[in-house]
């Protein structure tokens, strides 16, 4: 049995140079050279941290994101680094934030 092309089922051809990732902020897919790779890593007090991979170069799973305050606070808002780097313990942010500058990048700490 010969199964059949169905256009519609395709993703449309993204008509971007290189490859292609989803930012986990606005869901928007840009140009992976366009985002920030964010990664599992430590914080300055030893403590699981999602941390900015800019060389793209960390081993492990990694997840994209504009390099903007606005996305990053709407993956805060969503919990989506917990999600895209498949972490179900809670991670502090705010080494993402103070990288980027956002003004919401708080990080609790005793």
């Amino acid at each position: 049995m010969v199964r059949e092309h169905i256009p519609s089922a395709c993703p449309e051809p993204s008509g971007l140079p290189g490859p292609v990732r989803t930012c986990i902020g606005c869901r928007k897919r840009t140009a992976k050279n366009e985002l920030v790779r964010v990664i599992v890593g430590s914080d300055a007090y030893g403590h699981p941290a999602v941390v900015p991979d800019p060389a793209a170069t960390a081993p492990g799973r990694g997840a994209h994101l504009h390099p903007t305050p606005e996305c990053y606070d709407l993956a805060v808002r969503r919990k989506a680094f917990g999600r895209a780097l498949r972490v179900t313990t809670g991670l502090s942010s705010a080494p993402v934030g103070d990288y980027l500058g956002s003004p919401h990048s708080t990080a609790p700490h005793p």
